[in-house]
């Protein structure tokens, strides 16, 4: 595998006679398959809610999903399951797939019962997925549909970090209409991995399914994008940089020993771009081209067992000129309006909680205009329908708040 790591700048020209500038960098990231490649065992963990909110149809459409997804792994994939209601236990503890029937019996066996406890799930599907975290894609699917009652939301997001640091990813599930979209989202933030939202039961098996075809396309995992910044270019203060696609996450930057900034990616898939989002400020150059930074790709390769490989440093240049005329790039403007959309949903939950109705809903339509300047039509929908319920004096249900949520971060899938 190697990386395919593409910059654009929103506007690749620049004013020779303005002292300073502002523009987006876009960062296209994926792998790319080499005929050479082997397929990478997966190492996946469920973690499930059994609790009583379960009972029924919920759990039983769930057990389906999971039961799918051991009949989709091959010869030579993990999988562990863990189980949690008010306490948390190991149902199939990690190991390589050898007789799947037994694993689909334990899981059929699963019944809803007691209260829900996600950190301690949490700690040890991350204890189980270390175990076979060795050349494989490791991945975790946490599934809820309640508050974590009997733990500790705080202790949620350190066992998040936790994962982070071991290079595991983290998908979150909420099924139903009772779970804290905040938490799940910080974990699966955390995790460089999605939020989904399970409205009605059936979606389970679909929802289930759409996240295993997409981790079936990592090549390479443990990504960081590294900035070299030219003189007389720098960051923005806030909020510098974010993920933008395939879902929107706002990226925490460090500082390399090296004094370059790096933003921890995850995993790189194969059929799917990782789009980044930088906001830099420039002082004022002379006329003619520029370099004004160098981007570069740290990762690993679990295929070939090697870690800490470097792709290609690409430079980034910027067109001076005299007489200057924009040259917009249509693409940076499509990522420019995701994170916008994104950061205007967030606004407007701000708002509602400070018992703002009106600034709310006018953030919402805001919201609801930039993801139609996108194309994103469902997002529009679900955005201008919130707006519109709060504009009428009505009060946002549980479904609302979670749909809302959802189409900030993403664009959705058509079912």
């Amino acid at each position: 595998m190697k990386v395919s790591l593409q910059p654009t700048l929103n506007d690749g020209n620049m004013d020779a006679t303005q002292q300073n500038s502002q523009r987006q960098l876009a960062i296209s990231i994926s792998a790319i398959a080499e005929l050479m490649d082997r397929d990478i065992p997966l190492n996946l963990c469920l973690i499930l809610d059994h609790s009583g909110s379960m009972s029924g149809r919920s759990l039983e459409t769930v057990k389906k999903a999971a039961i799918r997804l051991v009949d989709r792994l091959k010869v030579g994939d993990r999988l562990s399951i863990v189980v949690f209601d008010h306490r948390a236990k190991v149902l199939v503890p990690n190991q390589i797939i050898e007789d799947p029937e037994r694993i689909k019996r334990d899981i059929n066996r699963l019944t809803a019962d007691g209260g829900t406890a996600i950190d301690e799930g949490l700690r040890l599907g991350i204890e189980e997925l270390a175990k076979g975290k060795k050349e494989t894609i490791s991945q975790a699917f946490l599934l809820t549909d309640g508050e974590n009652e009997h733990g500790d939301n705080n202790r949620c997001l350190k066992f998040a970090q936790l994962a982070a640091g071991y290079n595991l990813t983290l998908n979150t599930l909420g099924f139903g209409d009772n779970w804290n979209q905040d938490i799940l989202e910080k974990i699966a933030d955390a995790g460089l991995g999605s939020l989904s939202y399970i409205q009605q039961p059936d979606q389970a098996v679909e929802e289930f399914s759409r996240l295993f075809t997409r981790i079936q396309t990592v090549g390479l995992t443990n990504a960081y994008l590294l900035f070299s910044l030219m003189p007389k270019v720098r960051l923005a203060e806030l909020k510098p940089i974010a993920q933008v696609a395939p879902d929107t996450i706002e990226l925490p930057v460090q500082q390399e020993a090296d004094g370059r900034f790096s933003v921890r990616l995850g995993d790189l898939m194969t059929d799917s771009e990782r789009k980044v989002l930088a906001n830099i400020y420039l002082g004022q150059f002379s006329e003619g081209r520029h370099p004004i930074a160098r981007l570069q790709v740290r990762y690993d390769d679990p295929a070939k067992n090697l870690t800490g490989l470097l792709s290609e440093n690409v430079p980034v240049e910027a067109n001076v000129v005299g007489l200057y005329q924009a040259a917009n790039d249509p693409g940076v403007q499509q990522s420019i309006l995701a994170l916008a959309k994104y950061r205007q949903t967030q606004l407007a939950e701000a708002k509602l909680q400070q018992g703002d109705r009106a600034g709310a809903a006018t953030m919402l339509q805001t919201a609801a205009k930039t993801a139609l300047q996108m194309g994103d039509t469902g997002a529009a929908t679900v955005l201008q329908t919130s707006a519109t319920r709060l504009q009428a004096g009505e009060e946002l249900s549980e479904s609302d708040r979670k749909k809302t949520r959802i189409v900030s971060k993403t664009v959705l899938q058509d079912s």
